[in-house]
């Protein structure tokens, strides 16, 4: 159990209905009856209109609540419609990483450089309902990752299934583990370093960028197949972010360049159930195949698809780009922001910036082109002198 803080730190809480609604928050004592730690203790209200820095943006894993690490704590947000849910309010500093375990009480924490009782090389686990931390591991140094400096890695969280993807240890490889199977797959899926990449929920699908940020490639993880490839532009860019649709209908993409793009995807849901549940690929079919080739093909027809090249029918004779796939549907934001994506409720798009805004746009199924933005709040407001990016 981490131990308490001293009684000169002090913490306050905030809470509303939508998150943690068993959590008892604010309590002076522990669950055992004795002192808690620095998160419970009382603190003097903060005024609503402080101003903090942006340490970290994070989704949950269905998309629908945001974790915000700030410079004196970390906050909760659910996405639909963008409101503050819940809060940890620190004097000792604040978390470079915060990241949830869908809706419930359970986080994941790791503190900022000038958190003076929770280090950048202690990952914390804290379960907010008994207002302590249940297990924590310490590094000799700051977490980092040789050769990954942007930290690469995600996990499915379907029930049936349990794959992980990171970094490979050659140029553009990414390693994916299917546990279940123990099974292990090298993708070669691009010349250049891997700048961004996601997984589906269940791991069986892989969307892939590379710092040249062109191109994002989907790969079949099982038999590491490349399944489609769609081009975000033809200049240099940085992908912040990736996102499958539930459906697997559509992915979104964001980058500096100040432009969320959205594809229509070509892949489909193998399997019987897939007509029923179309956004799951069947985990139990998955630990039944003994190989790849019995898996049914995940690619169909491209019908009503991203739009292409009018010189497509050069197809190999001009440059590659001339015959790419283009977006489907696009967002414009201001650029050099780092922005988060997700697909919200009914065709629409979330979009949460190191700014501290969020938008949400629709976009038109049949049609495509610009998105329409249908919200738009800033959900924290930042230090003027300075705001992460």
């Amino acid at each position: 159990m981490l131990a308490g803080a001293s009684s000169s730190d002090t913490s306050s809480s905030k809470m509303s209905q939508g998150i943690f609604p068993t959590s008892r928050i604010g309590n002076s004592e522990s669950p055992n009856g004795g002192a808690s730690s620095s998160f419970t203790r009382p603190i003097a209200d903060m005024n609503e209109n402080d101003e903090t820095d942006l340490l970290s943006i994070s989704w949950n894993q269905d998309y629908d609540c945001i974790a915000a690490g700030i410079s004196h704590g970390f906050r909760i947000y659910n996405c639909e419609p963008c409101k503050e849910t819940f809060r940890r309010d620190l004097k000792c500093g604040g978390f470079k990483i915060v990241e949830m375990l869908f809706r419930c009480n359970i986080l994941a924490l790791v503190g900022a450089v000038a958190n003076s009782h929770y280090p950048p090389n202690k990952v914390l686990i804290w379960d907010d309902h008994q207002s302590r931390s249940i297990t924590e591991f310490t590094f000799r140094s700051e977490i980092e990752t040789l050769a990954n400096p942007r930290g690469l890695c995600c996990i499915s969280h379907d029930t049936n299934t349990f794959v992980l993807a990171c970094q490979g240890l050659r140029k553009g490889r990414v390693r994916v583990e299917h546990f279940g199977l123990n099974m292990t797959k090298f993708i070669n899926a691009h010349d250049s370093e891997i700048s961004c990449f996601t997984l589906t929920s269940d791991g069986l699908l892989l969307a892939t960028a590379s710092v040249k940020g062109t191109l994002i490639r989907i790969f079949n993880t099982m038999d590491r197949s490349l399944l489609q490839e769609v081009r975000r532009g033809v200049d240099r860019a940085e992908i912040n972010s990736i996102a499958f649709s539930q459906d697997l209908q559509w992915l979104a993409a964001s980058s500096d360049k100040g432009t969320v793009h959205v594809f229509r995807l070509r892949v489909r849901v193998s399997g019987e159930d897939s007509l029923t549940q179309p956004n799951a690929i069947q985990g139990h079919a998955l630990f039944r195949q003994n190989s790849s080739s019995s898996l049914d093909p995940l690619i169909s027809p491209n019908t009503g698809a991203n739009p292409n090249s009018s010189l497509s029918f050069m197809r190999g004779v001009l440059p590659k780009y001339f015959s790419s796939e283009w977006s489907f549907a696009q967002f414009h934001l201001p650029e050099n922001t780092r922005f988060i994506v997700a697909f919200g409720s009914q065709n629409s798009v979330i979009i949460v910036g190191m700014d501290g805004s969020f938008y949400k746009c629709s976009f038109d199924p049949v049609h495509g082109g610009e998105m329409v933005r249908q919200e738009h709040v800033r959900f924290l407001k930042l230090c003027v002198h300075h705001h992460r990016q």
